[in-house]
């Protein structure tokens, strides 16, 4: 089998442009959640959400092309047998929410494949393209798709572009499940109510490690496991032992070839909800026989970007990995007690090769990476 790394990033959020610039801001605990202008909230559970500054459409286009815009312009050129895989759960429901209020009729020019092609186009790549809808952990299964077909030696290049916006199709939706908080979120908070809304675009490039060494490409770090299940528990509510996280966990674990106390900390989903929490602190612990390794959560400072969530917290594991210790997690004032110590709104500190990134979203599926970090 063949190695997998992680060469290049390049990210779009609500705290701006580029890896570097969010994880600056990151660090210093800042956070882009606010109340909602995009659209009038007064009849929903929460007002705030966390958007992309300035993120704007032509008329008759969906925001998730000036998002595309925004991030292919950054990632440079790619390799010319680079596969796509796309990890979206709306695509463009802006453009289908306002048809469908205007009594249009939904035609060809609607369908997800017509976003796909927009995306193969703008990268410059085939158009044969797979586009990964696995809820909240679409971008970490798509990842975890892509590090298999190159160690499979299938290709030698993919690109994962993730991306999700906020509509008021998808904030009804999570107003009307009770998921939303009346304020900022706060992970694995005792006081904890709901989840925040966010957006992102990210793309990631993956590469046979052996040819990144021969073009000297820029190595992140490794891809060293990954895994996926589905604890076919609800079809929004995790189930509370967590078997399903534990299980794809165990699968990146293995797959690694290391054990639970190699792994130095984890990015964890984290969205504010109580029983997510709730369900991840179960599986961390059952994981780690008790003892959790440090570990955070970015929504309460970018919010739930969907899709792309996975995409966006992996490239802040691959740096976390690089500077040796984890950003705040925004919003967690009092941790709960399975938690306590290991989960904070100050900065930790971690020493080891190995960071566990999961995700696990409605219909009870569940995704993990184990990123490794490359010693130069």
């Amino acid at each position: 089998m063949k190695r997998v790394v992680l060469s290049r990033v390049a990210a779009v959020t609500s705290l701006g442009e580029g890896v570097d610039s969010l994880w600056q801001q990151l660090t210093d605990g800042k956070s882009a959640i606010a109340p909602v202008k995009r659209f009038d909230s007064s009849h929903y559970i929460s007002h705030y959400a966390a958007c992309v500054d300035g993120l704007t459409a032509a008329a008759g286009e969906s925001l998730m092309v000036p998002l595309l815009d925004q991030v292919a312009g950054k990632l440079g050129p790619l390799p010319t047998d680079c596969r796509l895989l796309v990890a979206t759960t709306k695509g463009e429901i802006d453009l289908l929410e306002a048809r469908c209020r205007a009594g249009i009729p939904v035609g060809a020019t609607d369908l997800p494949t017509v976003f796909l092609d927009r995306v193969a186009r703008r990268f410059g790549l085939s158009p044969s393209v797979l586009n990964i809808n696995a809820a909240c952990a679409s971008s970490t299964i798509a990842l975890a798709r892509g590090a298999a077909m190159i160690a499979a030696g299938q290709v030698s290049a993919v690109l994962v572009y993730a991306a999700d916006i906020v509509s008021e199709f998808v904030f009804s939706g999570f107003s009307a499940l009770q998921a939303l908080s009346p304020e900022s979120c706060r992970p694995f908070d005792r006081s904890r109510s709901g989840l925040n809304l966010g957006e992102a675009g990210a793309a990631l490039l993956l590469l046979d490690e052996e040819q990144a060494y021969r073009e000297e490409a820029t190595i992140l770090a490794r891809i060293a496991g990954w895994g996926a299940a589905n604890d076919a528990h609800h079809v929004t509510a995790p189930a509370r032992d967590g078997c399903g996280l534990i299980l794809a966990c165990q699968q990146a674990l293995a797959r690694a070839e290391i054990e639970p106390d190699q792994v130095c900390a984890i990015n964890a989903h984290g969205t504010g909800t109580v029983y997510n929490d709730a369900m991840e602190l179960t599986a961390f612990g059952a994981l780690f026989d008790g003892k959790i390794p440090p570990f955070h959560g970015l929504k309460g400072s970018i919010g739930h970007c969907l899709g792309a969530a996975g995409a966006v917290e992996v490239a802040i594991a691959a740096r976390a990995l690089q500077e040796q210790f984890l950003p705040p997690t925004v919003g967690c004032l009092e941790p709960e007690a399975a938690a306590a110590g290991q989960v904070g709104e100050k900065v930790q500190k971690i020493s080891g090769d190995y960071l566990l990134c999961c995700n696990s979203g409605f219909g009870g599926i569940n995704g993990a990476l184990m990123l490794q970090r490359i010693r130069l």
